[in-house]
């Protein structure tokens, strides 16, 4: 167990790291080209934000092990292609035991539920994304930062930045896309951490000139709105990226704005640029975009209850669907069926006709609490009330919406804020109290 590591110890790392691959050749380990893996590598599983896993879903589950954490917890679990879950909080002790509220990663081996290293940060990185290589390296926000960890705990690099990033994501040249909820854009370098790109801002650059004294606002303002979509937070969501293109997109409210907005930009050419943007979502958003699986379509939800498809080469809307709820996190996309979570509402699937949209099947008696995810196989799994106040894993066939089976999640309450599948087809779920449940197949 580590305290906060500094710069200094990243670079001394980062040094024995450079002379290990100049002594030792182009190894397997060694290729730093090599992009996500097996597993659940971000908070929505890809670039795409599809929250759907190629790995064929098990209809029969078991409880493998539970745990708590020992703090909240706001964002999904992210897993390696060995199984290694990371999950970020927020506790009164630390990874030591020390009295005092801090930022902690923690990492937890999938077979076992046994901790495998906890490291000490900010204390917003409860509230920053994070996604794993396929050398099970980690990289995750905290305050006015992005850090790089290796499979030990053991810090890469770490990187400043304005604000704090909620979305993380590999690029189709095996680089790291972060944006912070401030809206500040940038692509680094796996290996070093370095820029590779201009930064760019979401919300347009300040100007100096005529407010010369404007203040640098504090990196953790507004992250509690992103929950929610609020105004007082500009970019709350994971970004959607298309990795042949460079195309990806955000849902952008800027201030003063009577909307938020779905932002187009492009990544190419040694530069980030805007293709389009789209004011047209009420009352904001908390439902990160996803994308279609051929890039043409980017499908998004708003707080007046809607989910809306739009055209990614022109930001034209395709079709509206009224939901009755307002979407949390990401849509679960495969094959044209569209499975929105969120904290009210129930399990409703919605098919993509092209031109429209119709409800494919619903679940009136499965009300939600978390988020749906869809896996091969017709296989999905959400997270619903069981009795008064606790929570059960619900599996269901997305080709009807039949139960196929129910596992508790015993002593857990409230909502869950993720669900990963593993490269095994193992479940790891997270409930917002900050708990931690694993179920394997039986």
């Amino acid at each position: 167990m580590r305290r906060r590591p500094t710069v200094r110890a990243a670079a001394a790392i980062g040094a024995v790291a450079a002379l290990t691959l100049s002594g030792c050749g182009g190894t397997h380990l060694d290729d730093i080209r090599v992009g996500p893996g097996k597993g659940w590598p971000s908070a929505y599983h890809d670039a795409r934000n599809s929250a759907f896993s190629s790995v064929t879903g098990s209809r029969n589950l078991v409880l493998s092990w539970s745990r708590p954490i020992g703090g909240p917890v706001a964002v999904p679990p992210v897993t390696g292609p060995d199984g290694q879950v990371f999950v970020t909080t927020r506790t009164e002790t630390g990874c030591v035991g020390k009295p005092g509220t801090t930022g902690t990663l923690f990492s937890f081996q999938m077979h076992t539920g046994r901790k495998r290293f906890c490291d000490e940060m900010g204390p917003d990185v409860i509230g920053a994304g994070a996604a794993v290589d396929g050398l099970t390296n980690v990289y995750v926000g905290d305050n006015g930062g992005v850090f790089s960890f290796n499979a030990l705990g053991q810090p890469r690099w770490r990187t400043p930045v304005a604000g704090v990033p909620v979305s993380v994501q590999f690029t189709g040249d095996s680089r790291v896309l972060t944006v912070s909820q401030l809206g500040q854009i940038d692509v680094l370098d796996r290996q070093t951490g370095d820029r590779t790109v201009p930064t760019f801002q979401a919300l347009g650059e300040p100007d100096f000139l005529a407010q010369a004294d404007l203040p640098r606002p504090p990196d953790g303002v507004g992250l509690d709105d992103c929950g929610v979509g609020g105004p007082h937070c500009p970019v709350p969501s994971v970004s959607a990226l298309d990795q042949a293109s460079g195309d990806f997109y955000l849902t952008v409210w800027k201030p003063g704005s009577p909307r938020a907005s779905l932002v187009a930009l492009r990544y190419a050419d040694g530069r980030i640029s805007t293709r389009w943007s789209a004011d047209l979502l009420t009352d904001g958003s908390a439902a990160g975009p996803s994308l279609s699986a051929d890039g043409k379509t980017v499908y998004v939800g708003d707080n007046s209850n809607r989910l809306i498809a739009v055209d990614t080469a022109t930001g034209h809307t395709k079709w509206t669907q009224p939901l009755g709820f307002a979407p949390r996190g990401a849509i679960s996309a495969a094959n044209g069926l569209l499975i929105p979570g969120g904290n009210d509402g129930h399990l409703t699937a919605v098919r993509d006709k092209g031109d429209s949209a119709e409800i494919a099947w619903q679940r009136p008696d499965v009300p939600l609490r978390g988020r749906p995810v869809q896996t091969a196989g017709d296989t999905g799994y959400t997270v619903a009330p069981a009795g008064e106040d606790g929570l059960q894993l619900v599996t269901f066939d997305t080709g009807n919406g039949t139960t196929l089976a129910t596992a508790d999640l015993p002593g857990a309450h409230g909502d869950s804020v993720g669900t990963a599948v593993g490269a095994n087809s193992e479940v790891v779920i997270t409930t917002r109290l900050g708990e931690l449940f694993a179920f394997k197949p039986a």
